[in-house]
């Protein structure tokens, strides 16, 4: 389980010439909203990160691994890479933190498409945590398999706690 670095650009504040300058470093892999104005870079915890950009619109998160796990399609192209980011209620913290790991997180992982699942910890932003999905296909969070593990009592039970949460879909660029 890796660190990484995430570098966040809201493409409509600030200019794409700095994203073009991090892309251009070897280890990164960049992500474009398929629908919004955002591109997430990310880079290996262990890079020397180039010099904090940070401004309108762009921002550097270091994030902590939690857990990850290979997909049912490990080794077929994952071309679309699904976030949902989001913090949770403070009481029901540890209660999220079992569910993804126990159920919610290896059920994902479990399904056709899904190549990769991981886990990550903002210790310093908000949000906090992000669960990031490498997919062969956008199609696979509305498959059966997909919302079925969605569709849990346990999931019910923990979802309302999210707060600030944003989903994106992004394509590999």
């Amino acid at each position: 389980m890796e660190d990484l670095w995430l570098f966040k650009h809201d493409r409509s504040v600030a200019p794409d010439a700095v994203a073009e300058t991090i892309r251009n470093t070897a280890g990164i892999r960049s992500m474009r909203a398929m629908e919004g104005p955002w591109t997430y870079i990310y880079a290996p915890g262990s890079l020397a990160i180039p010099a904090p950009v940070t401004g309108p619109g762009m921002s550097w998160h270091r994030l902590q691994c939690l857990q990850a796990l290979d997909g049912a399609s490990a080794g077929e192209v994952a071309s679309y890479h699904y976030v949902v980011e989001t913090d949770v209620l403070a009481q029901l913290e540890d209660d999220l933190n079992a569910w993804y790991e126990q159920e919610h997180l290896p059920g994902l992982a479990s399904v056709p498409g899904t190549v990769r699942a991981a886990r990550y910890l903002d210790a310093g932003g908000a949000p906090r945590y992000y669960a990031c999905y490498d997919l062969a296909s956008p199609d696979i969070v509305g498959s059966p398999a997909w919302l079925a593990v969605r569709g849990t009592a346990w999931s019910a039970r923990v979802r309302p706690a999210f707060r600030n949460t944003r989903r994106t879909m992004f394509r590999r660029e």
